[in-house]
């Protein structure tokens, strides 16, 4: 038998997204499309040679939103992410950004204001001395990088929980979305934002948050990877509109569980 090389002829990324989302729905199928699903994948599911690249980014896009939408359907509001003795504390903490560590963001502790906007109730701005003075707690959790690195740290801040309650935030909205003094910006999924873990932390390992992590205040998720905790925030809003983020928009995965 004589194999015949596969044609190239342009692809049609909806209908390789529905076929890839067909073949997801059996179990047996979902383990190899997550490791395949390349463009070396989609040339296996449809049996071409892919040439048209704005339908395989299309394509692509669309099997990273549907696995964002299987990792929240997986995920345990409930279930706590490992806590660490102090003893175990990486000393130091690794400095993690998109940026050098000569330009890190000062930011005027006087002059700083929190924004809330978005579904909440009340949209007031928050000067840091009154975050400090709502109920504290603290936790020694994991981060875990994308890049393939991990380091314990001990964060103490308020719930952010706790927080959305206050300010009357609509907690059936579906995202939270930050915006930093450094530019960054990311967003997170509702239950992820109402986790026990989820801290809008103000300080690390007993002192206040030095600004080469995140001060004045760090999104700090052990249930998330790295970059989707942001650190420098400036502005917190809710909504049902979909924020995007600072590598999610360059195609990282949006929900990015750990």
């Amino acid at each position: 038998m004589i194999l015949k090389p596969p044609r190239k002829i342009a692809l049609d990324g909806d209908a390789v997204a529905k076929e890839a989302l067909r073949r997801l729905d059996r179990p047996a199928r979902r383990l190899f499309l997550r490791r395949s699903l390349t463009l070396g994948g989609l040339s296996l599911l449809t049996g071409c040679a892919i040439s048209d690249e704005e339908s395989v980014e299309h394509t692509l896009t669309l099997v990273s939103r549907f696995n964002d939408r299987v990792q929240g359907w997986l995920f345990d509001p409930n279930k706590l992410a490992p806590t660490y003795p102090e003893s175990m504390i990486t000393r130091p903490f690794p400095f993690n950004a998109y940026y050098g560590e000569d330009e890190i963001r000062e930011v005027d502790a006087a002059g700083y204001r929190l924004e809330v906007g978005g579904m909440v109730a009340d949209r007031r701005a928050w000067r840091l001395p009154e975050l400090h003075a709502l109920p504290q707690t603290d936790q020694i959790t994991r981060h875990i990088c994308v890049e393939g690195w991990s380091a314990i740290g001990r964060w103490g801040g308020v719930r952010f929980s706790d927080f959305l309650a206050r300010v009357g935030a609509d907690t059936g909205a579906k995202y939270v979305g930050f915006k930093c003094a450094d530019d960054y910006y990311t967003s997170i999924d509702m239950p992820t934002a109402l986790h026990p873990q989820t801290l809008l932390t103000l300080s690390y390992d007993g002192e206040q948050l030095p600004p080469k992590y995140g001060f004045p205040m760090k999104l700090r998720m052990p249930t998330k990877l790295g970059y989707k905790n942001p650190k420098h925030i400036q502005a917190i809003f809710v909504t049902n509109t979909y924020p995007g983020g600072y590598w999610e928009d360059q195609g990282y995965n949006w929900f990015g569980g750990s």
